[in-house]
């Protein structure tokens, strides 16, 4: 008989070593009555290993809005469900969000039964600061899309975390190292827990390369953390001039992106015309 209270559990899985499942987690997937899986094959190997039983189905971002009223409606008959994500922390880059949500609107509780989560487990070993960070999840897949979002995370002075996928990395990382500059600090963190896990810290540039020459660091689990922008001086550019006077460099020569960018943001024209210098100087592609 089970002794759990009938719930929406949020269980945290390792992310590699299996050590880290919690005891905790372990009695919450033997004991509920049915497990929500982004890939049942994936947690089966999980259950498998610890001789837990438990019914599964399957629910990702594919069938999340289908499997949702059934859910809620097992939820609300007086089972117990617990959601687990391939790896590590549900609902960090993984579905479940709309699970949650609507099971707290119909007072049903959810409960987190915590664990491993990569972005939290490269920043505690990556020697960048960790006081305030942000977690940005993927960058965009498409080039453009993904350097206007590093664009506008250029001067976000947090910590900045990303999660990329293997055959993107090497992209992603050159762009990184173009638009928040090649001495930005940054840490890469792969196949965290795992038998050939990897955290180098150095020079965006530097990484970047050093991904570039070595083919073995663009496979597995990767995460990127970037330290966050200096404070701004007294007079410094917002990220609001910075991002409009890098869109206007991209078509405009310097004096020209400049003095337009002055008119759009009303920031000093000085100020705007030195960035862009700096900026030409430091972008290979000009």
């Amino acid at each position: 008989m089970s002794n759990l209270t009938a719930a929406l559990y949020v269980v945290a899985t390792p992310i590699g070593n299996l050590e880290d499942l919690s005891p905790r987690a372990r009695r919450v997937l033997s004991e509920v009555d049915l497990i929500a899986a982004e890939d049942t094959r994936e947690s089966g190997k999980l259950l498998r290993h610890f001789g837990i039983a438990t019914k599964t189905t399957a629910f990702h971002e594919h069938n999340e809005r289908e499997q949702l009223p059934r859910l809620l409606s097992l939820l609300q008959a007086g089972k117990s469900i617990a959601i687990v994500s391939d790896a590590g922390t549900p609902l960090i880059s993984d579905p479940g969000y709309q699970l949650v949500r609507a099971a707290r609107a119909a007072g049903i509780p959810v409960i987190p039964v915590p664990g491993a989560c990569a972005a939290i487990a490269a920043l505690s070993a990556a020697g960048l600061p960790s006081d305030r960070f942000t977690f940005e999840g993927f960058p965009p897949a498409r080039e453009a899309a993904r350097r206007a979002a590093f664009e506008r995370l250029a001067r976000e002075p947090r910590t900045l975390i990303f999660y990329e996928s293997p055959h993107r990395i090497a992209a992603s990382l050159s762009d990184m190292a173009e638009i928040f500059g090649p001495g930005r600090e940054a840490a890469f963190a792969r196949e965290l827990t795992k038998h050939f896990e990897t955290i180098r810290l150095g020079a965006l540039s530097e990484v970047a390369e050093w991904v570039r020459r070595d083919e073995n660091q663009s496979r597995g689990e990767i995460v990127v953390l970037i330290r966050g922008a200096p404070a701004a001086e007294e007079g410094a550019l917002d990220a609001e001039a910075e991002r409009v006077l890098r869109i206007l460099l991209a078509e405009l020569a310097v004096k020209q992106a400049a003095a337009l960018a002055a008119r759009i943001t009303g920031a000093r024209k000085n100020l705007l015309y030195e960035r862009a210098l700096d900026l030409v100087r430091t972008d290979p592609k000009r």
